[in-house]
């Protein structure tokens, strides 16, 4: 990923944190007839350090797991907050003209060599600890042991685990951290003015 310095994230814990908060990644692997990608939701351990563990399951349908050449590097995207930045929000605009219009993101990349598996307890760890995650902001909280456990196996046997030890690790927080005081606020306040870009805003506000 092109990362120019000022906008580099490279502390750990941070990168970790925007991917539990995230959730939902983009897993890419290489097989015998090129790039394939599933997009699934994932789980990261800090262990082992330094970078720590992806962890996550797709379909036993899906021979993606079949076809990703054994000990080759994959990569797994996440993609949080972004949205279009326009150029009238900048202070620059009224003092030159000279803008013109971006994106800003947030994007983290995990490399590795992911190891799939079909073991029915490490596979129930995954789903269990997913659904404890998603399910633990609701008033009523469903959990697998909701569901008859012959029915939990059955659904275990058509999906395949995999986990992945993180070599490499990369962040990249485009919030405009090449621009003045001025041009950051207006974009902050523009972002904000949006309650489907607040979380934006809320991200440059650190900055």
């Amino acid at each position: 990923m092109y990362v120019p310095s000022h906008f580099q994230e490279g502390r750990i814990p941070v990168l970790h944190e925007a991917i539990r908060t995230i959730g939902f990644g983009t897993l890419v692997t290489l097989g015998p007839d090129g790039l394939e990608a599933s997009h699934v939701p994932m789980l990261v351990d800090p262990d082992p350090a330094p970078f720590g563990t992806l962890r996550g399951h797709v379909a036993r349908a899906n021979e993606q797991w079949k076809r990703a050449a054994d000990g080759v590097h994959s990569l797994a995207m996440f993609l949080g907050p972004n949205a279009y930045v326009s150029p009238s929000w900048y202070a620059t605009k009224r003092e030159t003209g000279k803008v013109v219009p971006t994106w800003n993101y947030v994007a983290v990349h995990v490399y590795g060599r992911p190891r799939f598996f079909t073991d029915r307890d490490p596979l129930l760890a995954i789903v269990t600890r997913l659904t404890t995650i998603h399910e633990g902001k609701r008033a009523a909280p469903w959990a697998v042991g909701d569901a008859p456990p012959d029915y939990i196996d059955g659904l275990l046997k058509a999906i395949v685990g995999f986990e992945m030890l993180i070599e490499r690790l990369e962040g990249k927080w485009k919030l405009g951290q090449n621009r003045s005081a001025a041009d950051i606020a207006g974009v902050r306040a523009g972002l904000a003015a949006d309650p489907g870009d607040a979380a934006l805003a809320a991200l440059m506000a650190k900055i």
